[in-house]
């Protein structure tokens, strides 16, 4: 079993309370890599999907048509494009994603959910989903849990307005 972090420090504390923004933001990277420790093991145990192809998976089931450009994949995702095409082409092999030429510009690609890729991921999200629900249910109660999504919603949206991207950390 993984051994918890440290306590926070009352100065740590103090400066989160009084809102310092670096103080913030590692709380943000914190917690959120704390949360993919706890449920990635359980995806990856039980479903055979590593964090980064369930991401693209989920990606592509959330996309119209359930395919997106090469790209927009890298954009929405934690992955570099050379980490996206390294994604891709191993879930490709696995059945779960085709790639397409993109029609309008022979250069780009679009990677597409196969039927397969689908009943995949709604059952690794069925368990992901169970786990997030009751890690979250243990720390937060639901008007927390809503507003919590939506303070990070408003601050997407501002880092998306001001050309931010996932993959450019």
């Amino acid at each position: 079993m993984a051994t918890p972090p440290p306590a926070r420090s009352s100065r740590s504390r103090a400066a989160a309370s009084e809102g310092d923004p670096v103080v913030l933001s590692r709380l943000i990277f914190e917690t959120a890599a704390l949360m993919r420790r706890a449920v990635v093991p359980c995806i990856e145990r039980d479903h055979g999907l590593p964090p980064q192809s369930l991401d693209v998976l989920l990606q592509l089931s959330q996309a119209d048509g359930y395919r997106l450009r090469m790209s927009d994949l890298a954009a929405r995702t934690l992955l570099t494009p050379s980490g996206m095409t390294r994604a891709v082409d191993r879930l490709c092999e696995a059945g779960l994603v085709d790639r397409q030429v993109c029609p309008h510009d022979r250069r780009g690609s679009f990677a597409s959910l196969t039927a397969d890729g689908s009943a995949r991921v709604a059952d690794a999200m069925s368990c992901h989903r169970a786990a997030l629900r009751q890690l979250l249910g243990e720390a937060l109660d639901p008007s927390e849990q809503t507003r919590l999504a939506i303070i990070l919603l408003r601050l997407q949206d501002r880092l998306a307005a001001t050309g931010a991207t996932a993959a450019e950390g």
